[in-house]
């Protein structure tokens, strides 16, 4: 009689047992997500909810907040004067930066997936300008390119040619500042993810080409764009949105300067916040531009699909 009152109790028991084990399981993983979380709540979250809720204030620190309702964001469109200007200097930038920063990048990762004598070498080489500080780049290059005693500028002479003034100048600012976020944008973590997915490309593909006779050009246009195509769509995305934030390298190289030449988005929602203390104009500022950059990428995500391909898919 002992038998069948064991076989009824057992699985209970074992399903209790199991239960805690599961609930001291959860309880670890929160307790191990619960720093993130205040972090994300504090850092994150928070002033996320105060910027919404006080972009519709008039709000100088001084005084309490004053709902003004929406006549922040129609005076970003009718009365802010630099606003739309510095929205069309930060595309000009990243319209030109992005795609040489991709070119290049993808450029070292096929010439360091060659496996030649000493890669390790060259990658660790063209992956260190990606760990120098952003404020140390641009104090370097602010004196690289210095007109009468910059680096640059005593190359050119070398070779008879005047160097201009570069970053004190309107017409050589903003392609200064490109050139300065090439020198870090091209190699560091993009040429890396790039060469990731180029080794990740099946060799039995090539093998196969080499059997139809198709030549490297060929190999490249239908097997290596193709299968990297995801990892070039991943490096676009973050490209594009680490292009349109730019600050740091204007700040610290021209301060939007000359005569607001490189006055960037990012530069002008500073200015308005901690220059002029206006953090409710600020805030919508800030809104307006986040909107932008959300349907940009909404934008890449749908075009993706004409050009993308993911391996086991049939949706092209």
């Amino acid at each position: 009689m002992a038998t069948p009152v064991a076989l009824e109790v057992s699985p209970s028991r074992a399903g209790a047992r199991m239960s805690r084990a599961r609930r001291r399981e959860a309880l670890a993983g929160y307790l191990l997500l619960l720093p993130w979380a205040i972090g994300f709540l504090l850092f994150v979250a928070g002033p996320l909810v105060a910027s919404a809720a006080l972009s519709f204030t008039a709000f100088d620190v001084a005084r309490p907040p004053r709902f003004v309702g929406l006549e922040n964001y129609v005076n970003a469109f009718t009365s802010d004067d630099r606003f739309l200007s510095s929205l069309q200097l930060t595309f000009v930038y990243a319209v030109v930066s992005v795609p040489l920063a991709l070119f290049g990048s993808l450029l070292l990762a096929l010439l360091l997936n060659q496996r030649l004598r000493g890669t390790s070498l060259y990658r660790t080489f063209f992956f260190l300008p990606s760990l120098t500080p952003a404020v140390a780049v641009a104090i370097l290059w602010t004196w690289l390119l210095q007109p009468d005693v910059g680096l640059v500028n005593y190359l050119l002479s070398l070779v008879g040619i005047t160097g201009p003034k570069w970053l004190g100048s309107t017409e050589w600012a903003m392609p200064s500042l490109i050139v300065i976020a090439l020198w870090t944008g091209i190699g560091g973590n993009r040429m890396m993810i790039f060469l990731a997915g180029l080794q990740g490309v099946p060799q039995e593909l090539y093998d196969a080409a080499d059997i139809d006779g198709a030549g490297a050009v060929q190999k490249f246009r239908h097997i290596t764009l193709p299968m990297i195509s995801p990892t070039m769509f991943f490096n676009l995305v973050l490209g594009i949105i680490a292009a349109l934030k730019v600050f740091t390298v204007a700040f610290i190289a021209t301060q939007g300067g000359p005569a607001f030449s490189t006055w960037f988005i990012a530069l002008h929602i500073w200015s308005q916040a901690f220059k002029y203390l206006e953090m409710g104009y600020a805030s919508a500022l800030a809104w307006i531009f986040t909107l932008i950059l959300l349907l940009l990428t909404v934008a890449q995500f749908r075009l993706s699909r004409h050009w993308v391909y993911y391996e086991g898919e049939d949706s092209r």
